[in-house]
């Protein structure tokens, strides 16, 4: 609960810090670099050094990719019919595609599975949210960012080992190759900076919300809250549960993860390169509020699996 009270209290301080104009124009993008450069490397590095996956785990992590991946299809095979141009087409898919685990998902899951919850919410955002995001997610916003332009993928790979977490990522991935564990001072410092994340960039994001143009994104926003709370985690389950016959704890949390509302790390990199920036910001404050409004229907629909 104390989650969704600070995630409404940021968005609407945001909102009014933009309506009364106290912030420079020039604030939402700053603290979005800020975001990127200081707290997303910090907890990058306090979490992946730590977290251990067996192979019966698997599946959480997989239900990221495979949404991701249907995003992509879905909102490239509509495109055309529904005249959506590529800014939009490649904000939907990334923001549609990922969902926030980190913020939103931790408590839930703790909340309905108690620690083994939490355990797999942990591997579903490490190795896979946030591996989406890091890199199939900024090299599709680097590609429609590329909007008119021939796309140079020299540039796209160095948009993706330069991004600051994704390298942060891999130093830590080398820390585990070499048996290397975090003392508790520097755990501690690692979280102490991770944890100013959530705040700066909900309130950012509060800075970017201009509902004065709800109105000409309410197509695009429809269809993305349509394929983020309704046919990801249908998607999910038709794939775990139908196809591959598995059940348990590990199907559940894919499925409840997947329903969740949009990831704010990659709506802030959309946001930084252009991609159509309102409805980037109204997909992740109207999509988190929203799924959990949605999400105990999906754990009734889907308890007993």
């Amino acid at each position: 609960m104390s989650n969704i009270l600070l995630l409404l209290a940021c968005l609407i301080i945001g909102i009014l810090l933009r309506g009364r104009k106290i912030l420079p124009d020039n604030a939402a993008n700053v603290l979005n670099t800020f975001i990127v450069y200081v707290p997303l490397p910090a907890l990058t590095l306090l979490h992946t050094v730590n977290v251990q996956f067996t192979a019966d785990e698997a599946l959480p992590i997989l239900s990221a990719w495979l949404v991701f991946g249907a995003s992509f299809l879905f909102f490239n095979g509509l495109k055309k019919g529904l005249g959506f141009d590529k800014l939009t087409v490649g904000a939907l898919t990334v923001v549609a595609g990922i969902s926030s685990i980190s913020f939103v998902g931790f408590p839930i899951f703790e909340l309905l599975y108690g620690a083994e919850g939490l355990k797999l919410g942990i591997l579903m955002s490490q190795s896979g949210t946030f591996l989406v995001c890091s890199t199939v997610g900024i090299a599709t916003v680097s590609v429609y960012a590329a909007s008119g332009e021939k796309v140079m993928w020299r540039k796209i790979l160095r948009d993706v080992f330069t991004f600051p977490p994704f390298a942060a990522f891999c130093i830590a991935l080398f820390l585990r190759l070499v048996g290397y564990q975090h003392p508790s001072v520097i755990s501690d410092v690692l979280s102490k900076i991770g944890s100013t994340l959530n705040v700066i960039a909900l309130i950012s994001i509060g800075l970017q919300m201009n509902f004065s143009s709800l109105n000409q994104q309410s197509k695009p926003l429809f269809w993305g809250l349509f394929f983020k709370l309704c046919l990801a985690p249908l998607i999910i389950f038709l794939v775990f549960v139908v196809l591959l016959r598995q059940h348990g704890t590990a199907v559940q949390i894919s499925i409840l993860g997947s329903a969740l509302g949009s990831m704010n790390t990659i709506g802030i990199v959309a946001i930084r390169k252009g991609l159509n920036p309102n409805l980037v910001a109204q997909m992740i404050g109207i999509s988190i509020p929203l799924s959990l409004v949605l999400l105990p229907f999906v754990y009734f629909l889907i308890k007993n699996l």
